[in-house]
């Protein structure tokens, strides 16, 4: 029994495969659709794409195009070949706005450039444009069903978009660069108001003030440990029991009996 049900999925892969193989190199465009609808139902999406890409240009303006390019594009999406799944998802929608399956389509094209932007270390190009895009579809369709979707997937390119300027204003602490340091984490708290890496933020403010400012000339020192000390302000305000307290008493002590050489 088992060899006739093995022998039965072999004849009928033969089928497909000879009948993909078939539509391939067929001219009658009608029969090949017919398969690549085939192939779409089935699952078989990478098929799929290359008869697609065969009938894209031939049904162009038919009646059937609409089902055609919104399995063409579902097709990339599957496969996720995202940059392909984005492009031909607007132009779905650019070009069948009264679909029925328009929303679903936005969305999608939109939601197929986040898949593009990469960790939060390395460049954010890809981030921006697709945050864009989400901003585009939330503001035209904002009853959406996939609004939910669209909103959680720009909370995580934005947090990829904060860390990514958190860490280089971190890195400007880290070699030294006090003056760079100060200016990022300032535009990294007003960027970010609603943070959770703001104590972060604000303690490495304070320290890179409080090292710019202990390493400086004479002539500069007291206000810059001026600066510091509205630095240390802020962070305890934020957080007055912050995880970074101890180490911040101790510098603060130090700007407070530096100041006073200034006050004699």
């Amino acid at each position: 029994m088992k060899k006739i049900v093995s022998l039965l999925i072999i004849v009928v892969l033969f089928c497909s495969c000879s009948e993909y193989q078939k539509a391939l190199k067929n001219d009658d465009v009608a029969a090949k659709f017919e398969v690549a609808t085939k192939m779409y139902d089935a699952g078989k999406y990478s098929k799929a794409i290359r008869l697609f890409e065969q009938l894209a240009s031939s049904y162009r303006g038919k009646p059937q195009a609409e089902k055609l390019f919104y399995m063409f594009s579902q097709s990339y999406y599957k496969t996720k070949q995202y940059y392909l799944a984005g492009y031909q998802f607007e132009s779905f929608v650019s070009g069948y706005p009264r679909s029925e399956k328009v929303q679903e389509a936005a969305f999608l094209g939109a939601y197929s450039y986040s898949k593009l932007a990469p960790a939060y270390s390395l460049d954010q190009t890809d981030t921006v444009k697709a945050l864009e895009k989400l901003q585009t579809f939330i503001e035209s369709y904002p009853n959406s069903e996939y609004i939910a979707q669209a909103n959680e997937a720009v909370k995580v390119l934005n947090g990829k978009l904060e860390k990514k300027a958190y860490e280089n204003a971190k890195g400007y602490n880290t070699i030294s660069d006090y003056k760079s340091a100060l200016i990022a984490f300032d535009n990294f708290i007003a960027d970010f108001p609603g943070t959770p890496l703001k104590e972060d933020a604000l303690f490495y403010k304070y320290d890179s003030a409080y090292k710019l400012a202990i390493n400086s000339i004479p002539s500069k020192m007291e206000e810059r440990l001026n600066v510091a000390k509205v630095a240390y302000g802020n962070l305890i305000k934020f957080n007055g029991a912050t995880k970074y307290k101890k180490e911040a008493d101790e510098m603060n002590a130090r700007v407070e009996t530096d100041l006073q050489k200034f006050t004699k």
